[in-house]
């Protein structure tokens, strides 16, 4: 059955072949409640759609306050985080239609809380990329290597070259514009 809320025996319907997931009916019993079950995904989905840790936190709190005054504690736990979901769409709406005068709003119905295993990647690209990198001076090499192939913050990214963060935006900045010309067959 489908529509069951609360506690039953067994998520599945037997012999359906099909794993259906419980969603209970009952609401949140507070504000702190609500926060808690549903920032992390909201967080997730944020950065995922912005890239950036300080963006993505603003806008996390900022679906959050536009969902307090019209979203209902008593509402079930799929009604509260249908809500989140428009919520995010129109805060992200906002954000990109203010910085790139696009407004992109394509949430995915689901938010995979795994990331699926990573497809190897091509040896032809890897090769390519490497002698990119390759042909590039010591501290654009670095700090592309720092930003994208290990992952860190552009303010990590200072800290380990030693430099400011405006600095590092600057190196990662020139970095890929030296890359870019370089893969394109360009010498400098």
């Amino acid at each position: 059955m489908v529509g069951r809320t609360g506690a039953g025996p067994s998520p599945t319907e037997p012999g359906s072949g099909r794993e259906l997931r419980l969603v209970s009916g009952a609401g949140y019993s507070d504000w702190e409640a609500v926060y808690r079950d549903n920032v992390s995904w909201v967080f997730a989905l944020m950065f995922s759609k912005v890239g950036n840790r300080p963006d993505a936190e603003d806008l996390t709190a900022e679906v959050f306050m536009a969902a307090l005054k019209p979203l209902r504690v008593s509402a079930s736990v799929a009604e509260v985080r249908a809500y989140l979901r428009a919520t995010a769409r129109t805060v992200l709406a906002g954000y990109w239609r203010t910085r790139m005068g696009r407004e992109i709003t394509t949430i995915e119905d689901d938010i995979v809380d795994d990331r699926p295993d990573p497809e190897p990647p091509d040896p032809t690209s890897a090769a390519r990329a490497r002698a990119v990198l390759d042909r590039l001076p010591d501290r654009y090499r670095r700090i592309l290597e720092l930003r994208f192939l290990q992952g860190l913050s552009v303010r990590d990214a200072a800290h380990t070259l030693g430099v400011s963060v405006a600095n590092a935006k600057v190196l990662q900045h020139r970095a890929l514009q030296m890359a870019a010309r370089t893969s394109a067959g360009g010498v400098e």
